[in-house]
Protein backbone atom coordinates (compact mmCIF):
# COMPACT_ATOMS: atom_id res chain seq x y z
CA UNK A 1 0.00 0.00 0.00
CA UNK A 2 2.76 2.36 0.88
CA UNK A 3 4.01 2.50 -2.82
CA UNK A 4 0.53 2.79 -4.37
CA UNK A 5 0.00 5.60 -1.36
CA UNK A 6 3.43 7.63 -2.90
CA UNK A 7 2.30 7.34 -6.78
CA UNK A 8 -1.00 8.64 -5.57
CA UNK A 9 0.25 11.59 -4.19
CA UNK A 10 2.92 12.47 -6.72
CA UNK A 11 0.09 12.03 -9.40
CA UNK A 12 -2.87 13.83 -7.40
CA UNK A 13 -1.46 15.68 -4.28
CA UNK A 14 2.11 16.52 -5.30
CA UNK A 15 1.20 20.21 -3.08
CA UNK A 16 1.57 17.83 -0.57
CA UNK A 17 5.38 16.97 -1.22
CA UNK A 18 6.08 20.48 -1.05
CA UNK A 19 4.78 22.14 1.61
CA UNK A 20 3.88 21.67 5.60
CA UNK A 21 0.39 20.31 6.34
CA UNK A 22 -1.36 19.87 9.03
CA UNK A 23 -2.83 16.24 10.11
CA UNK A 24 -6.06 15.34 11.83
CA UNK A 25 -5.13 13.06 14.01
CA UNK A 26 -8.09 11.16 16.32
CA UNK A 27 -5.88 8.21 17.40
CA UNK A 28 -8.50 5.83 15.40
CA UNK A 29 -6.93 3.69 12.64
CA UNK A 30 -7.81 5.69 9.81
CA UNK A 31 -5.89 9.30 10.81
CA UNK A 32 -2.79 6.53 12.59
CA UNK A 33 -1.99 4.70 9.33
CA UNK A 34 -2.44 8.09 7.51
CA UNK A 35 0.14 9.72 9.96
CA UNK A 36 3.00 6.27 9.03
CA UNK A 37 2.38 6.54 5.38
CA UNK A 38 3.40 10.38 5.36
CA UNK A 39 5.99 9.81 7.59
CA UNK A 40 7.22 6.90 5.02
CA UNK A 41 7.28 9.20 2.35
CA UNK A 42 9.01 12.11 3.95
CA UNK A 43 6.04 14.58 3.65
CA UNK A 44 6.80 17.82 6.40
CA UNK A 45 3.38 17.34 8.67
CA UNK A 46 1.99 18.84 12.14
CA UNK A 47 -0.09 16.10 14.22
CA UNK A 48 -3.44 18.05 15.69
CA UNK A 49 -5.29 16.59 17.87
CA UNK A 50 -8.96 17.50 19.09
CA UNK A 51 -10.55 16.29 22.89
CA UNK A 52 -13.44 17.01 22.68
CA UNK A 53 -13.85 16.28 26.66
CA UNK A 54 -16.87 13.59 25.86
CA UNK A 55 -15.46 10.29 27.08
CA UNK A 56 -14.04 11.58 29.80
CA UNK A 57 -10.41 9.31 30.90
CA UNK A 58 -10.98 8.02 27.27
CA UNK A 59 -10.75 11.50 25.73
CA UNK A 60 -8.01 11.91 27.24
CA UNK A 61 -6.47 8.02 26.60
CA UNK A 62 -7.05 9.21 23.13
CA UNK A 63 -4.55 12.38 23.50
CA UNK A 64 -1.46 10.74 25.63
CA UNK A 65 -1.45 8.61 22.33
CA UNK A 66 -1.41 11.30 19.50
CA UNK A 67 1.38 13.02 21.54
CA UNK A 68 3.40 9.38 22.33
CA UNK A 69 2.29 9.13 18.42
CA UNK A 70 4.35 12.39 17.14
CA UNK A 71 7.32 11.27 19.49
CA UNK A 72 8.03 8.33 17.41
CA UNK A 73 7.22 9.90 14.23
CA UNK A 74 9.35 12.31 14.77
CA UNK A 75 6.66 14.94 14.31
CA UNK A 76 5.28 18.09 16.33
CA UNK A 77 1.92 17.90 17.84
CA UNK A 78 -0.54 20.57 18.54
CA UNK A 79 -3.64 20.07 20.67
CA UNK A 80 -6.65 21.81 21.89
CA UNK A 81 -9.21 21.05 24.15
CA UNK A 82 -13.03 22.09 23.92
CA UNK A 83 -16.00 22.43 26.02
CA UNK A 84 -18.29 20.39 23.48
CA UNK A 85 -21.57 20.29 25.60
CA UNK A 86 -21.43 23.15 26.29
CA UNK A 87 -21.45 24.23 22.93
CA UNK A 88 -24.38 22.01 21.76
CA UNK A 89 -26.05 23.81 24.46
CA UNK A 90 -25.23 27.63 23.53
CA UNK A 91 -25.56 26.83 19.35
CA UNK A 92 -28.60 24.14 19.81
CA UNK A 93 -26.83 21.74 17.48
CA UNK A 94 -26.09 17.80 17.36
CA UNK A 95 -22.81 16.66 19.70
CA UNK A 96 -21.22 15.47 16.05
CA UNK A 97 -22.20 19.26 14.38
CA UNK A 98 -20.77 20.99 17.44
CA UNK A 99 -17.54 18.66 17.51
CA UNK A 100 -17.76 19.24 13.16
CA UNK A 101 -17.47 23.18 14.05
CA UNK A 102 -15.44 23.18 16.73
CA UNK A 103 -12.33 21.25 15.11
CA UNK A 104 -13.27 23.10 12.28
CA UNK A 105 -12.77 26.54 13.73
CA UNK A 106 -9.36 25.68 14.79
CA UNK A 107 -8.05 24.03 11.61
CA UNK A 108 -9.13 26.93 10.00
CA UNK A 109 -7.20 29.25 12.91
CA UNK A 110 -4.02 27.09 12.47
CA UNK A 111 -4.51 27.38 8.63
CA UNK A 112 -4.25 31.21 9.40
CA UNK A 113 -0.59 30.99 10.73
CA UNK A 114 2.32 31.30 8.08
CA UNK A 115 4.06 28.34 7.15
CA UNK A 116 1.02 25.83 7.01
CA UNK A 117 -0.43 25.69 4.11
CA UNK A 118 -2.91 22.92 4.28
CA UNK A 119 -5.39 20.01 6.20
CA UNK A 120 -5.19 16.69 5.62
CA UNK A 121 -7.74 14.17 6.67
CA UNK A 122 -8.18 10.48 6.99
CA UNK A 123 -11.53 10.44 4.94
CA UNK A 124 -11.15 6.94 2.94
CA UNK A 125 -13.57 5.02 0.17
CA UNK A 126 -16.07 3.77 3.36
CA UNK A 127 -16.82 7.22 4.76
CA UNK A 128 -17.77 8.44 0.94
CA UNK A 129 -20.47 5.35 1.42
CA UNK A 130 -21.91 6.75 4.34
CA UNK A 131 -21.98 10.34 3.11
CA UNK A 132 -23.88 9.33 0.31
CA UNK A 133 -26.55 7.31 1.77
CA UNK A 134 -27.06 9.67 4.83
CA UNK A 135 -27.36 12.45 1.96
CA UNK A 136 -29.63 10.09 -0.37
CA UNK A 137 -31.67 9.20 2.72
CA UNK A 138 -31.99 13.15 3.29
CA UNK A 139 -32.79 13.80 0.22
CA UNK A 140 -30.95 15.59 -2.21
CA UNK A 141 -29.74 16.79 -5.35
CA UNK A 142 -26.76 15.68 -7.35
CA UNK A 143 -24.48 17.41 -5.53
CA UNK A 144 -25.32 15.02 -2.30
CA UNK A 145 -24.40 12.03 -4.52
CA UNK A 146 -21.13 12.83 -5.86
CA UNK A 147 -19.48 11.60 -2.68
CA UNK A 148 -16.47 13.62 -0.45
CA UNK A 149 -14.05 15.94 -2.85
CA UNK A 150 -10.64 14.66 -2.59
CA UNK A 151 -9.28 18.62 -2.22
CA UNK A 152 -11.82 21.39 -1.17
CA UNK A 153 -9.50 24.36 -0.70
CA UNK A 154 -7.13 23.72 1.72
CA UNK A 155 -8.40 20.45 2.56
CA UNK A 156 -7.08 17.51 1.07
CA UNK A 157 -8.00 13.84 1.54
CA UNK A 158 -5.61 11.04 0.11
CA UNK A 159 -7.14 8.17 1.58
CA UNK A 160 -10.66 8.61 -0.14
CA UNK A 161 -9.26 5.52 -2.95
CA UNK A 162 -8.83 2.76 -0.01
CA UNK A 163 -11.67 1.06 1.70
CA UNK A 164 -11.56 0.66 5.20
CA UNK A 165 -10.75 -3.20 4.37
CA UNK A 166 -7.85 -2.22 2.94
CA UNK A 167 -6.74 0.00 5.67
CA UNK A 168 -7.56 -2.57 7.95
CA UNK A 169 -5.38 -5.96 6.40
CA UNK A 170 -2.43 -3.07 6.02
CA UNK A 171 -2.41 -1.65 9.30
CA UNK A 172 -2.47 -5.38 11.02
CA UNK A 173 0.10 -6.22 8.74
CA UNK A 174 2.26 -3.68 9.93
CA UNK A 175 2.12 -4.00 13.47
CA UNK A 176 -0.16 -0.84 14.04
CA UNK A 177 -1.65 0.40 17.14
CA UNK A 178 -4.35 2.58 17.45
CA UNK A 179 -7.00 3.65 19.82
CA UNK A 180 -11.13 2.26 19.45
CA UNK A 181 -13.92 5.08 20.29
CA UNK A 182 -16.35 3.17 21.62
CA UNK A 183 -18.82 6.08 20.60
CA UNK A 184 -18.51 4.60 17.08
CA UNK A 185 -20.56 1.78 18.23
CA UNK A 186 -23.07 3.54 19.44
CA UNK A 187 -26.38 3.14 16.40
CA UNK A 188 -28.20 6.13 18.01
CA UNK A 189 -25.72 8.11 15.66
CA UNK A 190 -26.98 7.93 12.26
CA UNK A 191 -23.58 7.81 10.53
CA UNK A 192 -22.60 4.54 12.93
CA UNK A 193 -26.40 3.28 12.08
CA UNK A 194 -25.45 3.15 8.57
CA UNK A 195 -21.78 1.75 8.91
CA UNK A 196 -22.59 -1.19 11.01
CA UNK A 197 -26.32 -1.94 10.38
CA UNK A 198 -26.27 -0.57 5.99
CA UNK A 199 -23.24 -1.23 4.12
CA UNK A 200 -22.14 -4.67 5.53
CA UNK A 201 -25.71 -6.00 4.03
CA UNK A 202 -24.77 -3.71 0.87
CA UNK A 203 -21.51 -5.62 0.94
CA UNK A 204 -23.01 -8.85 0.49
CA UNK A 205 -25.10 -7.79 -2.31
CA UNK A 206 -22.18 -8.12 -4.58
CA UNK A 207 -18.41 -9.26 -3.74
CA UNK A 208 -17.07 -6.40 -6.28
CA UNK A 209 -19.71 -4.03 -4.53
CA UNK A 210 -16.80 -1.29 -3.08
CA UNK A 211 -15.68 -1.19 -6.79
CA UNK A 212 -18.94 -0.33 -8.55
CA UNK A 213 -19.86 2.40 -6.08
CA UNK A 214 -16.80 4.25 -6.29
CA UNK A 215 -17.77 3.58 -10.77
CA UNK A 216 -21.28 4.84 -9.89
CA UNK A 217 -19.74 7.86 -8.12
CA UNK A 218 -17.55 8.94 -11.10
CA UNK A 219 -20.28 8.72 -13.42
CA UNK A 220 -22.15 10.84 -10.98
CA UNK A 221 -19.55 13.37 -11.04
CA UNK A 222 -19.52 13.03 -14.66
CA UNK A 223 -23.09 13.84 -15.09
CA UNK A 224 -22.68 16.46 -12.55
CA UNK A 225 -20.08 18.37 -14.96
CA UNK A 226 -22.27 18.31 -17.57
CA UNK A 227 -25.27 19.86 -15.60
CA UNK A 228 -22.24 23.11 -14.54
CA UNK A 229 -21.62 23.15 -18.10
CA UNK A 230 -25.38 24.02 -19.35
CA UNK A 231 -25.47 25.67 -16.16
CA UNK A 232 -23.18 28.09 -16.78
CA UNK A 233 -23.92 28.63 -20.21
CA UNK A 234 -27.63 29.33 -18.96
CA UNK A 235 -26.15 31.93 -17.12
CA UNK A 236 -23.94 33.41 -18.96
CA UNK A 237 -26.95 33.95 -21.54
CA UNK A 238 -29.84 34.92 -18.55
CA UNK A 239 -27.38 36.85 -15.81
CA UNK A 240 -26.80 40.61 -16.94
CA UNK A 241 -24.55 42.49 -15.03
CA UNK A 242 -25.95 46.05 -13.81
CA UNK A 243 -24.12 48.13 -11.40
CA UNK A 244 -23.85 45.68 -8.31
CA UNK A 245 -27.35 43.28 -9.32
CA UNK A 246 -27.50 40.82 -11.71
CA UNK A 247 -30.50 41.20 -13.69
CA UNK A 248 -32.67 38.30 -15.24
CA UNK A 249 -35.33 37.69 -17.76
CA UNK A 250 -38.42 36.27 -16.40
CA UNK A 251 -39.94 35.24 -19.86
CA UNK A 252 -36.54 33.12 -20.43
CA UNK A 253 -36.42 31.63 -17.27
CA UNK A 254 -40.10 30.45 -18.01
CA UNK A 255 -38.50 28.70 -20.95
CA UNK A 256 -36.62 26.46 -19.26
CA UNK A 257 -37.04 22.83 -18.51
CA UNK A 258 -37.45 21.33 -16.63
CA UNK A 259 -38.15 24.69 -14.49
CA UNK A 260 -37.86 23.34 -11.41
CA UNK A 261 -34.34 21.48 -12.30
CA UNK A 262 -32.68 24.77 -14.06
CA UNK A 263 -34.28 27.04 -11.08
CA UNK A 264 -31.91 24.62 -8.38
CA UNK A 265 -28.97 25.00 -10.26
CA UNK A 266 -29.06 28.03 -11.15
CA UNK A 267 -29.83 29.80 -7.40
CA UNK A 268 -28.30 27.15 -5.26
CA UNK A 269 -24.82 29.02 -5.16
CA UNK A 270 -26.96 32.03 -3.77
CA UNK A 271 -28.25 30.07 -0.76
CA UNK A 272 -31.87 29.82 -1.84
CA UNK A 273 -33.54 26.67 -0.85
CA UNK A 274 -37.69 27.06 -1.05
CA UNK A 275 -37.67 26.46 -4.67
CA UNK A 276 -41.69 26.94 -4.75
CA UNK A 277 -41.15 30.58 -3.67
CA UNK A 278 -39.14 30.82 -6.55
CA UNK A 279 -40.99 29.53 -8.96
CA UNK A 280 -44.20 31.34 -7.65
CA UNK A 281 -41.85 34.59 -8.07
CA UNK A 282 -41.55 34.42 -11.10
CA UNK A 283 -45.75 34.86 -11.59
CA UNK A 284 -45.95 37.45 -8.93
CA UNK A 285 -46.63 41.47 -8.67
CA UNK A 286 -43.75 43.87 -8.72
CA UNK A 287 -42.14 43.95 -5.89
CA UNK A 288 -42.26 40.70 -4.52
CA UNK A 289 -39.21 39.35 -3.12
CA UNK A 290 -37.70 36.16 -1.88
CA UNK A 291 -34.43 35.96 1.06
CA UNK A 292 -31.96 33.53 1.40
CA UNK A 293 -28.79 34.22 4.28
CA UNK A 294 -27.14 36.49 2.49
CA UNK A 295 -29.22 37.12 -0.94
CA UNK A 296 -32.24 38.79 -2.17
CA UNK A 297 -34.51 37.80 -5.03
CA UNK A 298 -36.47 40.54 -6.82
CA UNK A 299 -39.58 40.71 -9.00
CA UNK A 300 -39.42 43.92 -11.14
CA UNK A 301 -41.67 44.03 -13.52
CA UNK A 302 -40.40 41.73 -15.99
CA UNK A 303 -37.20 40.31 -14.16
CA UNK A 304 -35.84 38.84 -11.66
CA UNK A 305 -33.07 41.43 -9.34
CA UNK A 306 -30.56 39.25 -7.37
CA UNK A 307 -28.70 40.89 -4.84
CA UNK A 308 -26.27 40.89 -2.10
CA UNK A 309 -27.82 42.09 0.85
CA UNK A 310 -26.87 45.17 2.88
CA UNK A 311 -27.57 46.62 5.85
CA UNK A 312 -29.26 50.18 5.42
CA UNK A 313 -26.59 52.55 5.56
CA UNK A 314 -27.84 55.92 8.26
CA UNK A 315 -24.60 57.40 8.83
CA UNK A 316 -24.21 60.91 7.76
CA UNK A 317 -20.78 62.02 5.96
CA UNK A 318 -19.98 65.87 6.55
CA UNK A 319 -17.84 67.45 3.47
CA UNK A 320 -15.95 71.01 4.84
CA UNK A 321 -16.34 74.19 2.69
CA UNK A 322 -13.39 75.07 0.37
CA UNK A 323 -11.68 72.48 -2.17
CA UNK A 324 -12.35 68.81 -1.91
CA UNK A 325 -12.85 65.01 -2.45
CA UNK A 326 -13.67 62.04 -0.60
CA UNK A 327 -13.48 58.54 -1.56
CA UNK A 328 -15.57 56.68 0.71
CA UNK A 329 -18.89 56.32 1.22
CA UNK A 330 -19.06 57.72 -2.36
CA UNK A 331 -16.61 59.13 -4.85
CA UNK A 332 -16.66 63.37 -5.30
CA UNK A 333 -13.97 65.40 -6.22
CA UNK A 334 -15.34 69.63 -5.38
CA UNK A 335 -13.66 72.85 -6.60
CA UNK A 336 -14.45 76.24 -7.43
CA UNK A 337 -14.18 76.80 -11.46
CA UNK A 338 -14.53 80.24 -12.74
CA UNK A 339 -17.06 79.28 -15.56
CA UNK A 340 -20.01 76.78 -15.80
CA UNK A 341 -19.98 73.87 -18.12
CA UNK A 342 -22.92 71.61 -18.94
CA UNK A 343 -24.33 70.26 -15.88
CA UNK A 344 -24.76 65.93 -16.61
CA UNK A 345 -25.33 63.04 -14.36
CA UNK A 346 -21.62 63.07 -13.25
CA UNK A 347 -20.57 66.55 -12.95
CA UNK A 348 -22.97 69.54 -11.36
CA UNK A 349 -22.18 73.25 -11.21
CA UNK A 350 -23.75 75.21 -8.36
CA UNK A 351 -24.04 78.72 -6.76
CA UNK A 352 -21.24 78.45 -3.54
CA UNK A 353 -23.05 80.89 -1.46
CA UNK A 354 -26.66 79.23 -1.84
CA UNK A 355 -25.07 76.15 0.03
CA UNK A 356 -24.72 75.57 3.67
CA UNK A 357 -21.53 74.02 5.16
CA UNK A 358 -20.85 71.78 6.05
CA UNK A 359 -22.36 69.79 2.90
CA UNK A 360 -23.28 66.14 3.86
CA UNK A 361 -23.99 62.65 2.20
CA UNK A 362 -26.68 60.46 3.17
CA UNK A 363 -28.82 58.01 1.93
CA UNK A 364 -32.50 58.69 0.80
CA UNK A 365 -35.46 58.64 3.62
CA UNK A 366 -39.11 58.04 3.12
CA UNK A 367 -40.82 61.60 2.74
CA UNK A 368 -37.55 63.27 1.25
CA UNK A 369 -38.36 65.67 -1.41
CA UNK A 370 -36.59 68.18 -3.76
CA UNK A 371 -36.91 71.05 -6.67
CA UNK A 372 -35.73 69.13 -10.20
CA UNK A 373 -33.31 71.08 -12.20
CA UNK A 374 -35.95 72.44 -14.94
CA UNK A 375 -38.99 71.96 -13.05
CA UNK A 376 -41.42 74.01 -11.46
CA UNK A 377 -42.29 72.80 -7.99
CA UNK A 378 -40.86 70.14 -5.56
CA UNK A 379 -41.08 66.02 -6.16
CA UNK A 380 -41.08 64.11 -3.64
CA UNK A 381 -37.71 61.10 -3.95
CA UNK A 382 -40.62 58.40 -4.32
CA UNK A 383 -42.26 59.85 -7.18
CA UNK A 384 -39.21 60.29 -8.91
CA UNK A 385 -37.61 57.25 -8.49
CA UNK A 386 -41.03 55.84 -9.50
CA UNK A 387 -41.04 57.73 -12.83
CA UNK A 388 -37.35 56.83 -13.23
CA UNK A 389 -38.27 53.41 -12.71
CA UNK A 390 -36.02 52.42 -10.23
CA UNK A 391 -35.56 49.02 -8.56
CA UNK A 392 -35.87 48.45 -5.24
CA UNK A 393 -31.42 48.13 -4.83
CA UNK A 394 -30.98 51.18 -6.88
CA UNK A 395 -33.13 52.93 -4.62
CA UNK A 396 -31.70 51.60 -1.16
CA UNK A 397 -27.83 52.22 -3.08
CA UNK A 398 -29.00 56.11 -3.66
CA UNK A 399 -27.22 58.61 -1.98
CA UNK A 400 -27.36 62.24 -1.32
CA UNK A 401 -25.83 65.31 -1.68
CA UNK A 402 -27.54 68.04 0.94
CA UNK A 403 -27.06 71.27 2.57
CA UNK A 404 -28.88 71.56 5.76
CA UNK A 405 -32.12 69.80 5.33
CA UNK A 406 -32.48 70.89 1.72
CA UNK A 407 -31.30 67.76 -0.90
CA UNK A 408 -28.38 69.43 -3.27
CA UNK A 409 -27.91 66.64 -5.70
CA UNK A 410 -29.45 63.24 -6.33
CA UNK A 411 -26.05 62.31 -6.41
CA UNK A 412 -25.75 60.73 -10.43
CA UNK A 413 -29.10 61.89 -11.34
CA UNK A 414 -30.28 65.05 -11.06
CA UNK A 415 -29.36 68.44 -9.16
CA UNK A 416 -31.66 70.85 -7.37
CA UNK A 417 -32.92 73.85 -9.17
CA UNK A 418 -32.39 76.06 -5.48
CA UNK A 419 -28.74 75.60 -6.04
CA UNK A 420 -28.33 76.43 -9.66
CA UNK A 421 -25.76 78.43 -11.41
CA UNK A 422 -27.55 81.68 -12.22
CA UNK A 423 -26.55 85.53 -14.10
CA UNK A 424 -25.99 86.68 -10.64
CA UNK A 425 -24.18 83.90 -9.04
CA UNK A 426 -20.47 84.97 -8.15
CA UNK A 427 -18.61 82.09 -6.85
CA UNK A 428 -18.95 78.60 -9.19
CA UNK A 429 -18.57 75.24 -7.11
CA UNK A 430 -18.09 72.24 -9.34
CA UNK A 431 -18.67 68.80 -8.06
CA UNK A 432 -17.77 65.46 -10.05
CA UNK A 433 -18.74 62.12 -9.13
CA UNK A 434 -15.26 60.06 -9.71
Amino acid sequence: MLKDFQSHILDNFPELTKNKFLLACSGGLDSVLLSYLCKESEMDFILAHCNFRLRGAASNGDEKFVKELGNRLGRPVLVTHFDTMGYVHSHRVSVQMAARELRYQWFKGLMEEPGIDYLVTAHHADDNLETFLINLSRGTGIDGLTGIPEATGQIRRPLLKYTRDTILAYAKERGLQWREDESNADTKYLRNKIRLEIVPKLKELHPAFMENFERTLGFLKETQEISENELERVRERLFQRENQYLKISVSELKKLRPLKGYLFGLFKEFGFTEWQNIVELLDAMSGKSVYSAEYVLLKNRDHLILAKKTAQEKEVFEIEEGDFRIDYPIGLEGKEVSEKKDTTARIIYLDKNTLKYPLTVRKWEKGDYFYPLGMKGKKKLSKYFKDEKLDLFSKQEQWLLCSGDAIVWVIGRRVDDRFKVTETTKEILSIALL
